[in-house]
């Protein structure tokens, strides 16, 4: 199974079909491939250029970077931001969404708000993950590479935020930018995930 059913609610939500949900055209509760490979076709570009010049100073300074994105994205995100996602309440055993698609989900769920600790341990791993080759590209003074990097990196999370951050059913993570009238929508048709947040009051009724 690529994705999940798009026929199907997800396993917090207590309709009984998609058919007419309300929040459906506005959040992405199903995934297709095609949003995975906008996503990697976003994604790859500034990890190239960062890798490219990175190599170019000392090949061996990409090790420590590549296993510490394997380790964030593969683990740490997936502990402090992921696994208060919705669809982290999902029976299957990786996740199936566009951005971090295949990460095994060994934490438990945790619906609600990420503590201010999750945020800290999340920026600082973006801080890492894109500071590290921007460093080094301004040390080996690699001018092209640094300004396509930059522009890449941009155009990265500039889509990110206005495109996909907006549709995005994890309200915990700090970069989500899904409309409160579209928010409470949600709330509505998933009381878990409502009750985690405190807005029960958002629930249906009858």
């Amino acid at each position: 199974m690529l994705f999940l059913n798009p026929e199907k609610p997800i396993a917090t939500c207590d309709s009984d079909s998609c058919t007419d949900c309300n929040v459906k055209e506005s959040i992405h509760c199903h995934f297709r491939i095609k949003d995975l490979l906008i996503f990697l076709l976003l994604a790859f570009p500034p990890f190239l250029l960062g890798g490219a010049g990175i190599y170019r100073l000392n090949g061996w300074l990409l090790l420590p970077w590549i296993i510490f994105i394997f380790a964030f994205f593969g683990l740490i995100e997936i502990r402090v931001m992921c696994s208060h996602c919705p669809h982290y309440a999902e029976s299957i055993r990786s996740l199936k969404c566009w951005a971090n698609y295949g990460s095994p989900k060994v934490w438990k769920y945790r619906p609600g708000p990420m503590t201010i600790m999750e945020k800290t341990v999340f920026f600082l791993g973006f801080a890492v993950v894109w500071g590290y080759p921007l460093v080094l590209l301004i040390l080996g003074k690699e001018l092209l590479l640094l300004i396509l990097y930059l522009l890449t990196c941009g155009g990265f999370f500039m889509t990110l935020l206005n495109f996909m951050c907006s549709q995005c059913m994890n309200f915990a993570c700090p970069l989500n930018r899904v409309d409160v009238k579209v928010r409470d929508r949600f709330f509505a048709n998933n009381p878990l995930v409502a009750d985690a947040w405190g807005k029960s009051e958002n629930r249906k009724t009858g």
